[in-house]
């Protein structure tokens, strides 16, 4: 096998759980080969270098072999070769992420409860017409 067809490596590699999702990432314009977007159809061959971004983390690594089935994970590890500067931007987003997480997970309430809602509704019958806190000189 010289060629294979980028979603079914991208599966039998282990990046994506089915080949539809990894269609539909390729689709999303989330896999690079050799540094262009590519359709799921495009085929790959040893030596390619692809790119794959999943999430805030962009992992390129170079294949190194090819198969058309999913088999265990360390004979799909055996597939490819994760580069050192993916390896390192990997580790600095991790480091990242641990010490300064996402400021929207700090959000600690969501909706307000009926409660809630009562007291803002209550407090802006308060203003009556006024549509500012300035006291209107008329």
């Amino acid at each position: 096998m010289e060629k294979l067809r980028v979603d079914k490596w991208l599966w039998a590699a282990r990046f994506y759980k089915t080949r539809t999702l990894a269609s539909e990432e390729i689709a999303r314009g989330r896999v690079e080969v050799n540094g262009q977007e590519v359709k799921p159809a495009r085929e790959v061959k040893v030596g390619d270098t692809v790119s794959v971004r999943q999430g805030p983390v962009v992992r390129t690594v170079l294949v190194k072999g090819l198969s058309g089935v999913r088999g265990p994970a360390p004979v799909a590890q055996q597939l490819y070769q994760e580069t050192p500067e993916s390896v390192k931007a990997r580790e600095q987003a991790a480091q990242q992420r641990l010490y300064a997480p996402e400021p929207a997970l700090t959000i600690e309430q969501g909706r307000p409860t009926k409660r809630g809602r009562r007291e803002l509704d209550d407090a802006r019958r308060g203003w009556g017409d006024r549509w500012s806190a300035s006291v209107d000189g008329d």
